[in-house]
């Protein structure tokens, strides 16, 4: 799950990292008295979505008058921000954060992922940051420093002298960046972080270092231990179908494809729209139920699923390992006959009680395709396109 920037930094200040005062307005209103209460008489205001590229997509703007500060955020409150990471369909800010400005003396990075090759958490660092990061790493991978570090989320006095050597920290510098590296490792830990990144960390005329930016994800499997960070979702910044498979526990990611997916487990959802390509065809989401979906859940599926206008055929995947064949066959008789579906629908089945499934879809009198094998399921779903 990602945080906005301002949800970000709530909560790594309280790992001591220094950011600069801050503010957050989903209004004209709401972005004047940020400006009283903070005695701003210029500021920065950023729109906040879930996406990065907001500076070069027109979501960063310099506001040098307290009464631009609230024209600068009606400008960008309901901006919809479309690049590379949103996808055509874009992003909505429906908030600004307003900080006090800060003067640059020299731009860091810095930040936190795992390591899944060598699963470990992993600092990485670099004495260049700002916007060109990841031309940076391309081009000059010498600039960056990766570091493993230890799953109780300390860095070990050796660490920090590395670190600190490799940033060009000296004296009260090194103090500061060394706070801020073990408050990032141990953020990162301790809210089972998936990426923790502050980029720029900055360098102010005054020698102090501070955070102008920050990014925060968050392993979904792990929010039941993180019920703060659980009532942080934002659902306007993912897609509709997306916000609605949350409340039912389901896993569901947009494509641009026209053939809808159900299947149970993440490897064969790939497997899946792997096939659907292969065959000739495109997926139009990745929507995994999980190793115990019941009718209803499976019914809430395909009306998330048809919800997607794209969406000209479905193709049913299901291993029964733990699931249940025949009640994955409830579900999908279920929702077709409930949602009165006229979309060419294809079911494989395998696994437990998989006969019993397949009676079932016999004696439903629907027009349902079954397959025996994954390829002849993809072969049939792009066949019926075709037709």
């Amino acid at each position: 799950m990602n945080l906005h920037e301002f949800q970000a930094k709530k909560v790594l200040e309280r790992y001591g990292i220094a950011i600069p005062p801050f503010g957050v307005a989903s209004s004209v209103e709401e972005a004047r008295k940020v400006a009283e209460m903070l005695c701003l008489d210029q500021a920065v205001v950023k729109i906040q979505v879930h996406a990065g590229g907001r500076g070069k997509a027109g979501g960063v703007t310099f506001a040098k008058t307290r009464a631009e500060i609230a024209q600068i955020a009606q400008a960008l409150i309901g901006m919809k921000m479309v690049n590379q990471q949103t996808g055509p369909e874009g992003v909505i800010a429906h908030q600004v954060l307003i900080s006090k400005p800060m003067q640059i003396a020299k731009e860091y990075y810095i930040g936190a992922l795992i390591d899944r090759a060598k699963a470990v958490p992993l600092l990485i660092a670099s004495p260049e940051g700002g916007m060109e990061i990841e031309e940076i790493a391309v081009k000059h991978p010498e600039k960056i420093l990766q570091m493993p570090f230890d799953f109780s989320g300390k860095l070990r006095p050796y660490q920090i002298l590395r670190l600190c050597k490799f940033m060009g920290w000296k004296g009260e510098e090194a103090k500061q960046g060394a706070r801020i590296a073990a408050g990032i490792a141990q953020c990162f830990i301790e809210k089972d972080a998936s990426l923790l990144e502050i980029n720029p960390l900055i360098k102010t005329e005054e020698g102090e270092i501070v955070a102008l930016d920050a990014k925060l994800s968050i392993d979904d499997n792990a929010l039941f231990r993180q019920p703060e960070i659980g009532s942080f979702y934002d659902p306007t910044q993912v897609s509709p179908q997306e916000a609605a498979a949350k409340e039912f526990d389901l896993a569901y990611i947009a494509m641009h494809g026209n053939i809808g997916c159900m299947v149970n487990g993440a490897g064969l959802a790939m497997a899946t729209m792997d096939m659907i390509q292969l065959c000739g065809g495109a997926p139009a989401n990745f929507l995994d139920v999980g190793g115990g979906a019941s009718k209803e859940k499976v019914s809430a599926g395909f009306r998330i699923i048809l919800s997607d206008p794209k969406v000209k055929a479905i193709l049913v995947n299901i291993f029964g390992g733990i699931m249940n064949c025949a009640t994955i066959a409830e579900g999908v008789i279920h929702a077709a006959k409930e949602q009165r579906i006229t979309l060419p629908i294809v079911v494989r089945l395998e696994g437990t009680n998989v006969e019993e499934g397949r009676r079932l879809f016999r004696e439903s009198h629907l027009k349902i395709g079954t397959a025996e094998n994954l390829q002849r399921a993809a072969e049939i779903a792009v066949q019926a396109l075709k037709r």
